[in-house]
This record gives C-alpha cells, sequence and structure tokens, in this order.
C-alpha cells in the first residue's frame, strides 16, 4: 500500500514535473500551435509541414523565436501542471484504492476531475502563450509571398495578431493580458473557455486510466507485485500522452482557433466553438481538425512521460524531507 503524501507534495512534484517537461519541448508546440491556425482559404501555406515550420521560424525570427510565449508557459505552467496531477492522484486515493487497482469508470472520472480543475490556469495561460507564438508570423512568411509589395501588405494585414503588427514590437504577455482586460474584462482572458474543456477532460478521462494500465503492463514478466521503476513511467506516460494527444487533436484545432486574435481582413472569424467547428469543416474538410497533429504528438507524448517520471520519483518528497 502507498504511504499517501500530502497534497503540497503533490502540487510541488506536479510544478516540477511541468516545467521539466515545457522546457524541453517548447519550439514543436509553437510549431504545432502555426500550423492549427493556418486557414488554407484559397492562399499559398506559409508552413508545410512541422520541419519546414520550424526552420522558416528560425530563419526569419532567430532562435529566440522558437521560445516566444515560453516564459508565461513556464511561469503559468506550474500550477496548471500541479493542479492536473495532484488533483488526479487525490481523487484516487479518496476512491480508498491503491494505486493501478482502481475501476475504469473511476480512473476516469478522476482524471475527469483533474481536467475540469486544470482549466482555470490552462485557458489564460494558453491565450497569453498564443498571442505571443503568433506574433511575427508575417515576418517569417514565404520568399514568394515577400517578392511583392502588394503580397507583403495583404500578408501584414491578414496576419497580424492582438498587440502586434510589422511596424511594432510585439507587447510582453503582462501587457497583452492587460488590455484583454481592459477592452474584454476578464472574459478576454478565458476565451476558449467551452474549446478547452471540451479538450482537457477527454484527454484526461483517456490519459491517466492509460497511464495507470500502461505503467502496470510494460513490467516485464507481468509482474504486478512492485510499484514499477522510473523507466516504466516515463514509458507509460509518453504512450499515453500520445494516444490522448491525437484523440482530443480536433477541439486542440479549434481552441486555438479561437484564442488567435486577429484584426486583419481576408481571415475566417469565428463568433464561438460551434461556429468554429462548422466553418472550419466548410471551407477546409475533415482534415483541417487534425492539423498539427504530429507536432502536437511529440509534444504531449515527452512532456507527460517526464512528468510522471519526476513525479514518481518523489522529488518534492525529497526536498521537503519526506519519506518517498
Amino acid at each position: 500500500m502507498e504511504k499517501p503524501h500530502s497534497f503540497s507534495a503533490k502540487l510541488l512534484n506536479g510544478a516540477i514535473a511541468g516545467v521539466v517537461g515545457v522546457s524541453c519541448v517548447f519550439p514543436l508546440d509553437l510549431a504545432k500551435t502555426r500550423l492549427q491556425d493556418q486557414r488554407n482559404l484559397g492562399t499559398q501555406k506559409q508552413y508545410k509541414h512541422l520541419v519546414d515550420c520550424l526552420w522558416k521560424v528560425a530563419r526569419a525570427e532567430g532562435i529566440q523565436g522558437l521560445y516566444k510565449g515560453m516564459g508565461v508557459n513556464l511561469l503559468l505552467i506550474n500550477p496548471e501542471k500541479a493542479i492536473k496531477l495532484a488533483v488526479n492522484d487525490q481523487v484516487r486515493q479518496m476512491y480508498g484504492g491503491k494505486r493501478h487497482t482502481l475501476p475504469l469508470s473511476k480512473e476516469m472520472i478522476a482524471g475527469g476531475v483533474a481536467g475540469f480543475c486544470q482549466v482555470i490556469v490552462t485557458t489564460p495561460m494558453e491565450m497569453l502563450k498564443i498571442q505571443l507564438q503568433m506574433a511575427g508570423t508575417q515576418m517569417s512568411a514565404s520568399p514568394r509571398v515577400a517578392n511583392t509589395s502588394s503580397a507583403v501588405a495583404a500578408a501584414s494585414s491578414n496576419l497580424r495578431t492582438f498587440g502586434t503588427n510589422s511596424s511594432t514590437p510585439p507587447k510582453s504577455a503582462a501587457r497583452i493580458a492587460q488590455d484583454l482586460m481592459r477592452s474584454k474584462g476578464i472574459g478576454g482572458l478565458y476565451k476558449g473557455l467551452g474549446a478547452t474543456l471540451a479538450r482537457d477532460v477527454p484527454f484526461s478521462c483517456i490519459y491517466f486510466p492509460l497511464f495507470a494500465f500502461f505503467r502496470l503492463e510494460m513490467k516485464p514478466g507481468g509482474d504486478h507485485s512492485e510499484n514499477p521503476g522510473p523507466l516504466h513511467c516515463m514509458m507509460a506516460g509518453c504512450l499515453a500522452g500520445m494516444i490522448g494527444s491525437v484523440t482530443v487533436t480536433p477541439m486542440d484545432v479549434v481552441k486555438t482557433r479561437l484564442q488567435v486574435i486577429r484584426s486583419g481582413q481576408g481571415e475566417a472569424m469565428y463568433t464561438g466553438f460551434v461556429d468554429c467547428v462548422h466553418k472550419t469543416y466548410t471551407n477546409e474538410g475533415l482534415r483541417a481538425f487534425y492539423k498539427g497533429a504530429v507536432p502536437r504528438m511529440i509534444v504531449i507524448a515527452p512532456l507527460f512521460g517526464i512528468a510522471q517520471t519526476v513525479y514518481f520519483l518523489g522529488v518534492a518528497e525529497r526536498i521537503m524531507g519526506l519519506e518517498v
């Protein structure tokens, strides 16, 4: 039977895990955001695929361009991942089961509660992160588009994001948040809340039961008498994260498009969740809902593999002097 550790230790483990994971995979997350936002409404695609996106961003905006938005992500990933991992673990303990022995229905409930709770931090974090990640997209337009002054003017108009255009430097996350609060109130920071819930609750319902299953079943010889080691945590977290991320990618595409704030003409604008789903399907077809699926999968798999490894190693317990 596991020793119940303090909730504060669970929170600290989640925070450490989030920082380590995000630091490793952030450029891929930026590429995922930019690929998902490409509307393909009769215009040439700015990015062909993951590698092309990373190359063009690095060439046009420098290596630092690959890390736009990482600051706010690192700041808020601490409470976000802490809430997700700790709430899931706490709910499972409330059900009174050992780790990996709860019925599937209770595993899904615990995961769903964790996903529901985390969106209070996830939504504003991703809202701000996306504005920063999309800043400078007009600078990294393809050379063919940039050859004519009219094309440049159109790109500059169409690709502006909130607080960013071709003639002024990008605003900080704090300034963007301040402008959103001033113009739209607290709701400005929570734009896309419904889509975030529609993504994170199902993801958590899928991810946590799969992680619990894979972590146990990956042990050589199927020996369930002892807790699996860190390597099994890593492998189980990666595999469960990969499956969960692909499953909810359509909701992630909708969320991303709702949260990108544009000031130019010629781009599809959305009034809400249903309108975004309808226009995306009508204009671009079913495949559009899986844009960015590969980089998202590559991001989520190691992110949760690292997170679960740090969490189950009990780094916080060691720091706090608790028995692991």
